[in-house]
């Protein structure tokens, strides 16, 4: 490659980063190298409803990008072309776009004079303006006028490349503690990394944690932290003193207990002792993989768990229906209204139980429910005896990871999707070769 390219990903939300960025960054150092002088990966960001504003640190814990601007400086980019640090732009380079509004990789690659390449996991737009899609199925491809299939390539589901290589970068984590033994029961509990899903789904989990505790002291339980969240930050969710729902309804609360040796984890141990590990490797697909079952919210979380065969019971709890605030579209502009946005949010949360559908990654991608999902005011002693009869009958647990294991896709979307980033680049050394 004799003429340095810019390869600038525009992306979003946390499992956008986590699911879709970091397996592609990966890829393309595989394919391109890792000659910074040759090759610069740029990762600009853009709002989204979903963020909780540390995407910009947790792009910046892949070792792979070596420019990273914040979602809070991206519409003077996209209006005027201009980042905060005043970056230089190589005359070669491509845009690719994983995750946003595709109209903006369209406007940013006219500006910069890039190709564009545009991952599309349901819609594809822009068809004409557009270099390469990569796509995850063929439905979109079926909606495309015959003028721009050539433009279209199925390259899978990145989400399906979760955990794929074991090499994952563990970002500043100096903690290195052994993994839970192989015959030991490990539970994982992923209640979230925002504080909607925080607020009840800490002290959710911990209930659950605490109930199952009572029955199997044995079991060891895990939280994956999110990179984007303290632990500090995540303690507070389980303090009465700031989480007002723990004595509302009655869940339990728990105290953050710091190691006193570099082979311990920190943990969160309730009042009645059950201990639950935090888990700060990221991506946390180690301990992942060695849970007996999750118990998971919904997000991109189900579908890293999908990808990894791990089963888990999906929990939606609708206890406190204003704190949902992160719709999509006009609902997520009513919630954010002064004066009214609680009573919309209300409204709008209350509608939305009312018809549950598939939301879970796995579910989605079967079109049937492989994974229990729970909507609803359950209390944590009934999901409680439902982990414990998974526990008793094992070979529920093992006709989901088969299950899992069935539709999760095969790996290889993100060496497809870098493949047709080298088909715009030789598109346009074409263009300045002609």
């Amino acid at each position: 490659m004799n003429q340095p390219i810019d390869i600038l990903i525009l992306s979003n939300g946390p499992g956008e980063l986590a699911t879709w960025v970091h397996p592609v960054v990966q890829e393309l150092r595989l394919q391109l190298g890792n000659d910074r002088s040759q090759v610069r990966i740029s990762v600009v960001l853009s709002p989204c409803a979903n963020a909780s504003g540390q995407e910009g640190a947790t792009a910046r814990r892949f070792t792979e990008i070596d420019r990273v601007q914040e979602a809070a400086q991206f519409f003077p980019f996209l209006l005027l072309g201009k980042t905060q640090d005043n970056w230089d732009w190589r005359t070669k380079g491509v845009v690719l776009f994983l995750g946003g509004d595709q109209f903006f990789p369209v406007v940013i690659g006219k500006r910069l004079g890039y190709r564009t390449v545009i991952y599309a996991e349901w819609e594809a737009r822009w068809h004409s303006f557009v270099d390469r899609f990569g796509v995850m199925n063929s439905t979109i491809c079926d909606r495309v006028a015959p003028k721009y299939a050539h433009k279209f390539t199925v390259v899978g589901d990145l989400m399906a490349e979760a955990g794929k290589s074991e090499g994952a970068e563990q970002g500043d984590q100096t903690l290195q503690p052994n993994p839970p033994q192989q015959s030991s029961l490990l539970i994982g509990l992923l209640p979230g990394s925002k504080p909607m899903k925080l607020t009840l789904g800490v002290p959710l989990t911990l209930a659950i944690a605490e109930h199952l505790h009572q029955t199997y002291p044995a079991v060891q339980f895990v939280i994956p932290v999110a990179p984007t969240l303290e632990l500090q930050t995540l303690a507070t969710y389980a303090d009465p003193a700031h989480n007002p729902i723990i004595q509302k309804l009655g869940w339990a609360s728990a105290t953050l207990v710091m190691p006193n040796a570099a082979d311990q984890l920190p943990i969160l141990r309730t009042p009645s002792g059950a201990e639950v590990a935090l888990w700060r490797q990221f991506p946390a697909y180690d301990v992942l993989s060695r849970c007996t079952i999750c118990l998971t919210t919904i997000g991109a979380n189900t579908a890293e768990l999908g990808a990894l065969a791990v089963p888990m019971l999906v929990l939606v709890p609708m206890h406190q229906l204003d704190i949902m605030r992160a719709w999509d579209g006009l609902p997520g502009l009513l919630v954010k209204l002064p004066g009214i946005g609680t009573s919309m949010a209300t409204m709008i949360s209350w509608l939305a139980s009312l018809r549950p559908k598939l939301r879970a990654w796995p579910n989605i991608w079967a079109k049937r429910e492989i994974v229990p999902e729970w909507y609803g005011e359950f209390q944590p002693q009934d999901v409680a005896a439902k982990v414990a009869h998974y526990l008793e009958h094992p070979e529920i647990l093992q006709k989901m990871r088969s299950e899992l294991r069935t539709v999760r896709g095969q790996p290889g979307a993100a060496e497809k999707l870098v493949q047709l980033v080298q088909e715009a680049l030789k598109i346009e050394d074409e263009r300045l070769e002609g």
